[in-house]
């Protein structure tokens, strides 16, 4: 067996150990959705222990106050203790323990999980990294239906796939506005770190500039933002510019310019039908379609030359009115050089049909046409029904890796094979006679793919709530737009 192997054999098997542990947060009444985020404040002075950066933290509020107590007074201590943390912390610590508070009643579970926490293999899992481990319990979480965390959980081979082809740099500002747990921010500095033996093979001021100032994000939910925080921390990352707050508001436009941008945003309408808050758009400004609004940020963000991946659904491809008027636009100001049809099922949202768009924000000077062709590779015709038993591997893009070349930008040489091959060019004009649809299919079964042979019920039963919430979300979206249309013609 390789290290390799051997080291993912250790983080799986401590990962199952820590998920067990839920039972006994069940026994106290804690749900699914509040699983990781109860683990993770014990889990985040654990870690600090074994890595021996305590420094930040009241003597008094480490590891050792938690083992050394028992009954009562360590559920009273350890309610304290997330008070003062949350109240009187430093930087991220503070900001991972505002507002914290558990849910935990019973001292005996309590007792129970921090030592069961302060007995695992903790030699293995620094030599292997704790922030994998802290990843792997994550993807742990997401692949459970009932914690609710999947639909918003990009599958780790994807994420792989997307920063393999565009290509992280050092120097470069790499940015998220919908970062989740960070899972394309920590890819993306994994590649810089293999590119750069760990940051060692540059200066000084660029190893700090990779560590503090390079990854930038907003993230909307502030459990989640905890859990952000906490991976990007124990991947050596500093999270002082990825800040709790919603991109379509001020806080996107402060985001400021990126030269790499990866995400995947929150796909329906915003809650309550609201707009973007944001005096910078001017595409998206009136429709409250959530990924609408996201391409427009993720174009005005980048700069000159910067290029970007970004999973959006299919309406984003077809929609009318302002889904065309952003297409139109976003394929003058970019070169929309590829999109990837991805099958369905890799989400937990079964029926979620989505797609990543990879692009490159033209010169400044040049603000027409800078797609001449779009190339669409069909990734969802003839593919198995990905699901719960039969998970998205890294060799499962290995041909559309292959197809897309080894240039960021998808300038290296390509082949279109036809309509029997799975990746074709499409020219601007042929687009254009298409009405700017960019949902292009030409391989049977396309957009059924996957679905009919889904095994699992829980999938099943998945897949019609997706659709019903899918065409409820659309129906409100309409509705909100033809309620702001009417005020308009009605308006004296």
């Amino acid at each position: 067996m390789s290290e390799s192997r051997a080291a993912a054999g250790v983080t799986r098997d401590i990962v199952q150990k820590l998920w067990r542990l839920c039972d006994i947060l069940r026994d106290d009444g804690i749900t699914y959705q509040a699983y990781v985020t109860e683990l993770t404040y014990l889990l985040f002075l654990k870690m600090l222990a074994e890595t021996q950066r305590e420094g930040p933290l009241p003597a008094d509020a480490r590891w050792a106050s938690l083992t050394s107590r028992q009954g009562e007074a360590l559920l009273t201590h350890y309610r304290a203790l997330l008070l003062r943390l949350g109240t009187e912390g430093t930087g991220t610590v503070r900001t991972i323990f505002t507002d914290a508070q558990t849910s935990l009643r019973k001292p005996t579970n309590l007792h129970e999980l921090v030592t069961q926490i302060d007995r695992l293999d903790w030699y293995s899992a620094k030599a292997e990294g704790l922030g994998d481990l802290y990843e792997g319990l994550l993807e742990k979480n997401a692949g459970e239906k009932k914690s609710g965390a999947g639909q918003y959980f990009t599958p780790r081979p994807l994420i792989d796939c997307m920063v393999r082809l565009l290509q992280p740099q050092p120097g470069e500002v790499v940015q998220d506005p919908a970062a989740g747990t960070g899972g394309f921010m920590v890819a993306a500095d994994r590649a810089i770190k293999d590119r750069t033996d760990d940051l060692f093979a540059l200066k000084t001021d660029a190893q700090r500039f990779q560590r503090e100032e390079a990854f930038r994000g907003l993230e909307l939910v502030s459990d989640t933002h905890r859990l952000l925080l906490m991976n990007l921390m124990l991947h050596g990352i500093g999270g002082d510019l990825v800040r709790g707050g919603d991109a379509m508001g001020p806080d996107g436009e402060a985001l400021g310019a990126a030269d790499l941008i990866l995400t995947n945003p929150p796909f329906g309408t915003k809650k309550g039908g609201g707009r973007p808050a944001r005096p910078d758009f001017t595409i998206t400004a009136d429709t409250s379609n959530k990924q609408l609004a996201f391409v427009e940020h993720v174009v005005r963000a980048l700069r000159p030359g910067g290029r970007a991946g970004i999973v959006v659904p299919d309406n984003v491809l077809f929609a009318d009115g302002a889904g065309r008027e952003l297409r139109r636009w976003m394929m003058d100001v970019t070169d929309l050089h590829t999109i990837l049809r991805l099958p369905t099922g890799i989400f937990y949202a079964q029926g979620v049909k989505t797609n990543v768009l990879f692009l490159r924000r033209g010169p400044a000077r040049v603000s027409k046409s800078n797609t001449r062709a779009v190339w669409v590779y069909d990734m969802r015709a003839g593919q198995p029904a990905y699901g719960k038993t039969c998970p998205l591997r890294v060799e499962d893009f290995a041909a559309f890796e292959a197809a897309y070349g080894n240039d960021p930008n998808g300038a290296a040489a390509r082949e279109d094979h036809g309509a029997e091959s799975r990746f074709r060019r499409f020219t601007r004009a042929e687009i254009e006679a298409r009405g700017d649809n960019l949902d292009i299919a030409w391989l049977r079964g396309s957009d059924e793919a996957g679905e009919d042979a889904l095994e699992e019920p829980e999938d099943i039963l998945e897949a019609m709530r997706t659709h019903l919430a899918r065409a409820l979300a659309e129906v409100d979206a309409l509705s909100m737009d033809f309620d702001v249309e009417h005020a308009v013609v009605a308006a004296p």
